[in-house]
C-alpha cells in the first residue's frame, strides 16, 4: 500500500478483524456521508464503494489481506524508489534493506562516548495512539500481545521436524528479544506477498522489520562462502530469504526490512555451530548461530528510529498475512 493512501479498512473505519456485519454497517454509514446526492465527494464515494466491494467478498478480502494491502486498486504511482518512513530520520525505509551497507554499524556507541538512552528498553507506545472515538486498525488488546500466529502446518513429510525447529526459534526470540524490547511484536507463519511461499517469523519493533528463518545442522565447525555452509566435504544451502526481504520491503516502504537466518543444532549450546566466514564474502544474509543471531537481531531492532514504538498500521497488515 502506498504510504499516505488509506487501506480499504481505513476508508470504512473498521479494524482488520471486522466481521461482515460490521463492514456492511460501516459502509452504510460512510455511503450516507459521501453520496453525491447528499452533497458528498464523488471520488470519496467511489473509494468507499470499492472498499466495500473488496471487503464484503470473502475471496477478494483474503487476496487483499494476503497482499498486505499492496494489491489495492487505489494504489498510485510511486514518486521514488524508496520513500522516507515515519520517525523523521533517513533510516525508516529510505534505503534498500541492508543495514551493513546503509551505515547501520555507524550507530554503535564509540568507546569513551556518552552512554545513549536505551529507548528500546522503555515501555511501548503506540503510533497512532489509541483514543476514544477512533476505530483502530487492530484492537488494543490485540496490539498489546507480544506474539501472534504459530508455525504453519502444511505437508506431511518433515512437517514435525520443521515445526519443532520453528518452535525453538520462536522460543529463542520470545525469551531474548520480546523480554528486552517491550515494543517488539513476533508474528509467526506469514504468507509471502507473492502468495506462493512462506516466512517462518517476522519481528516488528519501531520502524524496523526482521524476517527470520532457520535451518538445522549437525554440531561442528562450518565455513560460510556466501552461498553454502561447508562442513566435512558437504555443502548445505540456507533458506532463500533475500527474495522475501525484497518483497516485504516493496510492500512496506515505510519500514527498514532485513533478513536473519538462525542455524540450529541438536546441541542446546547457543555457540553451536561454529561458523567461520570467508574473507571474500561481502553482503548477503549470513547464517548465524543462536548467540550471534540474538546479538545481531537485538541490535538491528534497538538501533532503529523510535524503537519503543508499536507502529499499529504495519502490525495490522502483518496480522492479515497470517497463514
Amino acid at each position: 500500500m502506498t504510504p499516505g493512501l488509506p487501506s480499504h479498512y481505513e476508508v470504512l473505519g473498521v479494524p482488520v478483524t471486522a466481521s461482515l456485519q460490521e463492514i456492511k454497517a460501516a459502509y452504510r454509514r460512510a455511503a450516507r456521508v459521501h453520496h453525491p446526492d447528499h452533497g458528498g465527494d464523488p471520488a470519496e464515494f467511489r473509494r468507499v464503494t470499492l472498499a466495500y466491494e473488496v471487503l464484503s467478498d470473502a475471496q477478494r478480502r483474503e487476496s487483499y489481506n494476503r497482499s498486505y494491502f499492496a494489491a489495492s486498486p487505489q494504489r498510485e504511482p510511486e514518486t521514488a524508489a524508496w520513500s522516507a518512513g515515519p520517525g523523521g530520520t533517513d533510516d525508516g525505509g529510505a534505503r534498500p534493506p541492508s543495514y551493513a551497507a546503509s551505515g547501520f554499524t555507524a550507530n554503535r556507541r564509540q568507546s569513551g562516548s556518552r552512554p545513549q538512552r536505551n529507548l528500546a528498553g522503555e515501555p511501548a507506545v503506540y503510533e497512532p495512539p489509541f483514543s476514544d472515538g477512533v476505530v483502530p486498525l487492530v484492537p488494543l488488546d490485540l496490539a498489546r500481545r507480544p506474539e501472534h500466529g504459530e508455525p504453519r502446518r502444511r505437508g506431511i513429510f518433515g512437517a514435525a521436524a520443521r515445526i519443532e525447529r520453528e518452535q525453538r526459534t520462536a522460543a529463542l526470540i520470545r525469551r531474548s528479544i520480546l523480554a528486552e524490547i517491550p515494543s517488539a511484536r513476533l508474528v509467526n507463519g506469514l504468507i509471502s506477498p507473492d502468495g506462493r511461499s512462506y516466512v517462518a517469523h517476522a519481528v516488528l519493533a519501531g520502524y524496523r522489520l526482521a524476517l527470520v528463518d532457520s535451518m538445522l545442522v549437525p554440531v561442528g565447525n562450518y565455513a560460510w562462502d556466501g552461498a553454502h555452509l561447508l562442513h566435512g566435504g558437504r555443502a548445505a544451502a540456507p533458506p532463500l530469504l533475500a527474495g522475501q526481504v525484497r518483497s516485504f520491503q516493496e510492500v512496506f516502504p515505510e519500514l527498514n526490512v532485513h533478513g536473519f537466518v538462525l542455524v540450529q543444532t541438536p546441541d542446546a549450546s547457543v555457540h553451536q555451530p561454529v561458523i567461520d566466514v570467508h574473507r571474500s564474502v561481502t553482503g548477503g544474509i549470513e547464517p548465524l548461530n543462536a548467540s550471534k543471531f540474538v546479538r545481531e537481531l537485538k541490535f538491528f531492532l534497538a538501533a532503529g528510529p523510535q524503537p519503543n514504538v508499536v507502529y499499529v498500521p504495519a502490525l495490522a497488515r502483518l496480522l492479515t498475512g497470517l497463514h
